[in-house]
């Protein structure tokens, strides 16, 4: 396997989770989440973000609502629902767990 791959896999795993949080800090545009998650070093292109947008508002987790633009047509604007909630704080505590067991597995001895 090559790195660059395993890089690859490894983000696509907190790409979800990742856009959650950013979604569950305030309702938030598409091109808002890429910016930030382009700005935290996770290497995402539209064609990966737009999609995922999708499954995640036809699981339920995320609504969206139509607000006008200054600068052109109307924007989407992604918010949690209450399941999105939920579902975000398990998430975090599966995080948790799995950077203690990451870190208790890769420690030196």
């Amino acid at each position: 396997m090559k790195l660059e791959n395993a890089k690859v896999q490894m983000r696509k795993g907190v790409l979800e989770f990742c856009i959650l949080s950013i979604i569950n800090k305030e309702e938030s545009y598409s091109s808002d989440i890429i910016q930030e998650l382009k700005d935290a070093k996770l290497v995402v292109v539209e064609g990966t973000v737009y999609p995922l947008l999708t499954r995640l508002k036809n699981s339920g987790l995320l609504s969206y609502q139509w607000k006008e633009s200054t600068s052109g047509p109307p924007r989407k604007y992604y918010q949690l629902t209450d399941l999105g909630r939920d579902f975000l704080v398990e998430l975090q505590d599966t995080w948790e767990h799995l950077i203690n067991a990451v870190n208790t597995a890769t420690a030196q001895k």
